[in-house]
């Protein structure tokens, strides 16, 4: 069963740090494409970061550049958002998502396996 389980959301000021984990378990093969997608209430949801297979490519939206970093540790089947400089409107669910199929990993192409999602809070 394929599972995917987010950590490290929480409630911190603006200007703060936050590291997000999401474990990936289950799947028959690495997935080619990783990435965060984030919903804010009464808003759609957005893709944030998202990696290909052995970090060949990375997308940021642009509102992030600078200030978030996507990776994974392969070893640990682990992807990572690290969130520096938060701002209250990075306020959201942050949902790890996964595909396994090649080609384009851009959050505009379509993720098939996704987590319960991790609440980020940033106060002004």
């Amino acid at each position: 069963q394929v599972q995917l389980v987010e950590s490290g959301g929480g409630s911190v000021q603006a200007g703060g740090s936050l590291r997000l984990s999401c474990v990936a378990s289950g799947f028959p093969y690495r997935p080619y494409c990783m990435g965060w997608f984030r919903q804010a209430p009464g808003k759609a949801r957005e893709g944030v970061a998202t990696i290909g297979s052995g970090g060949s490519s990375r997308y940021y939206t642009d509102s992030v550049k600078g200030r978030f970093t996507i990776s994974q540790d392969n070893a640990k089947n682990t992807l990572y958002l690290q969130m520096n400089s938060l701002k209250p409107e990075d306020t959201a669910m942050y949902y790890c998502a996964a595909r396994q199929s090649a080609g384009n990993c851009s959050p505009l192409y379509e993720y098939n396996y996704w987590g319960q999602g991790t609440q980020v809070t940033v106060s002004s």
